[in-house]
């Protein structure tokens, strides 16, 4: 299980991110159910990690325009598994996406200190 908290009506979960020589770093990240991908990153933010350069790709908006954005390779701690994921590097905050709930459960009481609990799926 993830737990995190509501601050400012966001919900933040902290993401653990493994660097080279087993370094691991704690990131807080908003929960965005309308980003489709897996975690954003602002490019600053990339840059000192040190992230590996996938490619380019046109990422849609909310507001339904495109826009050119570099997507680099992170591994992540995601409930105590590691897992490789595709990061853009766009924004000033860093957001999870809907890729990396896919197959849990999302839990959020939308109130300031509420909790946030991302769970797995209980199937019969």
């Amino acid at each position: 299980m993830i737990q995190g908290i509501v601050v400012g009506l966001q919900a933040r979960i902290g993401l653990i991110l493994r660097l080279p020589e087993n370094l691991d770093i704690e990131i807080e990240c908003v929960v965005d159910t309308g980003f489709e991908g897996f975690l954003t990153l602002p490019s600053p933010e990339i840059a000192k990690l040190g992230l590996h350069y996938l490619g380019q790709i046109n990422a849609k908006l909310a507001d339904n325009s495109n826009v050119a954005t570099n997507v680099y390779l992170a591994t992540i701690l995601w409930n105590g598994v590691e897992k490789d994921v595709a990061v853009l590097g766009m924004g000033h905050r860093p957001l999870i996406g809907t890729a990396l709930l896919e197959d849990y459960h999302l839990s959020i009481d939308f109130c300031d200190g509420g909790t946030v609990l991302v769970d797995d799926i209980l199937r019969s």
